[in-house]
């Protein structure tokens, strides 16, 4: 699609309406809609295109994984942890307020999600430096003992 834009909920394609994306994942129907202009970028293609197939992960974690990377998130936030390993989850966690975190807003809970699909695509694809990735290093090695401890349990379904 060309310039997909997201607009209350809603994937559009014209100017003006909504933020820029790259990609967007319908779980329910089982299918991912990327930017056209994608194509012509191998390397950002395979980062998007690992992004969203964890966006059908995420579902299937269940609450108890869903709820411990929560936490590892907001003990994060609680020592200062600053920038993120993706664009998608750092936009969101600018526009955090500590109510947010709290009261488990849906912004938060977005952002958690986002945080998730990041890393987990930046783990899978074998951790490359990327403009994008600006979290501290000591909370991305803590981020991939956790997701490398969760596997070496089992597989992520997708």
């Amino acid at each position: 699609m060309p310039s997909p834009r997201a607009h209350r909920g809603r994937l559009r394609v014209h100017a003006g309406a909504g933020r820029e994306i790259h990609a967007a994942s319908f779980i329910a129907n089982r299918v991912i809609v990327l930017e056209e202009s994608l194509l012509s970028k191998p390397a950002e293609l395979d980062r998007v295109v690992l992004h969203e197939l964890f966006h059908f992960a995420w579902p299937r974690w269940g609450n108890p994984k869903r709820r411990a990377w929560e936490a590892l998130l907001a003990g994060e936030i609680g020592r200062h942890a600053r920038g993120e390993i993706g664009w998608s989850a750092e936009s969101r966690k600018r526009a955090l307020s500590p109510a947010d975190r709290e009261g488990r807003s849906r912004k938060w809970r977005e952002y958690v999600c986002e945080s998730f699909c990041d890393t987990a695509a930046w783990l899978a694809g074998g951790a490359p430096d990327h403009p994008e990735c600006t979290l501290a290093a000591q909370f991305r090695a803590q981020r991939r003992r956790w997701l490398e401890g969760l596997l070496a349990k089992g597989r992520l379904r997708i």
